[in-house]
C-alpha cells in the first residue's frame, strides 16, 4: 500500500448506516413523498429508472465509484456490502457497456443485498425483470465491461446530478430514486406520514366535490397574475 492510499484508502470498510428501523419505516412511503418533505430535492436524475415498474428498493447506500465501463469495484462491493445495503454505483452515466447483469444480481440477492442503483448500463434485462431483485439503471447494453481499473468504495459519489454519501437512505420505486441524507432521515420519515395524511384528506375533499384551493389564487396574486380582488 502506498503512502497516498494509506491516507486515502480506495476502500472504506466502516461506515455509519441509516438505522434498520428507519429503513423499514421509509419503505412504506413513495419516493415522491420523501422527496417532497425533504425539500423537493435529493432525487436522482430521471435517466435512472427501475427495470420493471414493480421494483422497489430501500436501504443504506453502499457507494461505489468506477471508471466508465469497468466493474472491478462492484465485484469488490459484493464481497464487502452487508445484508440490507443498496449498492449505489457512480458509473459516470456511461451506457457503452453493461456494468452488471443476471449473474451479479443473483450473487447480490444471495448475499442479502437490497438492490442495485447504477448510473450506467446493465444487461440480461429480460431475466432481471422476471426476477425479484430490484435493479435501477441509466440504460441497457449487451456489451460486457472490463475488470481491471481501480475505483473507490464508500466515498461520496454523484449519480445523475445528486450526491450520495455512504450510509444515506436510498428509496426507489416506479418514479425513480430519492436519496435521504442519513442525518436527516428520522425527521423526513416522520414528516412523510404527515404528508400522506394531508394528501388523503385532500383526496377525500375532491371526492366530495370540494375542488377549490384558496392558495392557488393567493399565489397568483403574489406573482402579479391576478389583481388584489380578482379570483379564478
Amino acid at each position: 500500500m502506498t503512502e497516498i492510499s494509506k491516507m486515502n484508502p480506495f476502500i472504506r470498510r466502516d461506515i455509519e448506516r441509516v438505522p434498520a428501523d428507519l429503513v423499514a419505516a421509509a419503505r412504506r412511503f413513495q419516493a415522491s413523498i420523501l422527496a417532497d418533505v425533504g425539500g423537493r430535492r435529493g432525487t436522482l436524475g430521471g435517466r435512472i429508472q427501475p427495470l420493471a415498474k414493480s421494483m422497489k428498493v430501500a436501504g443504506p447506500a453502499f457507494t461505489v465509484e468506477v471508471r466508465p465501463g469497468d466493474n472491478l469495484m462492484i465485484h469488490a462491493a459484493l464481497a464487502l456490502a452487508q445484508p440490507g445495503d443498496v449498492i449505489v454505483v457512480d458509473g459516470k452515466g456511461d451506457v457503452s457497456c453493461a456494468l452488471t447483469g443476471a449473474l451479479m444480481a443473483a450473487h447480490a440477492k444471495a448475499a442479502g443485498i437490497a438492490g442495485f442503483v447504477i448510473d450506467g448500463a446493465v444487461r440480461d434485462t429480460e431475466e432481471l425483470v422476471r426476477g425479484d431483485f430490484p435493479v435501477f439503471s441509466a440504460g441497457a447494453n449487451p456489451n460486457g465491461p472490463t475488470k481491471g481499473v481501480a475505483g473507490r468504495i464508500n466515498w461520496p459519489v454523484s449519480l445523475a446530478g445528486t450526491t450520495v454519501n455512504p450510509g444515506d437512505l436510498i428509496v426507489g420505486d416506479a418514479d425513480g430514486v430519492v436519496v435521504v441524507p442519513r442525518e436527516a432521515a428520522a425527521g423526513i420519515v416522520r414528516a412523510a406520514q404527515a404528508k400522506v395524511d394531508s394528501e388523503a384528506q385532500r383526496i377525500e375533499a375532491i371526492c366530495q366535490g370540494k375542488l377549490a384551493q384558496g392558495w392557488v389564487a393567493e399565489s397568483l396574486r403574489s406573482v402579479g397574475v391576478l389583481g388584489e380582488n380578482e379570483t379564478l
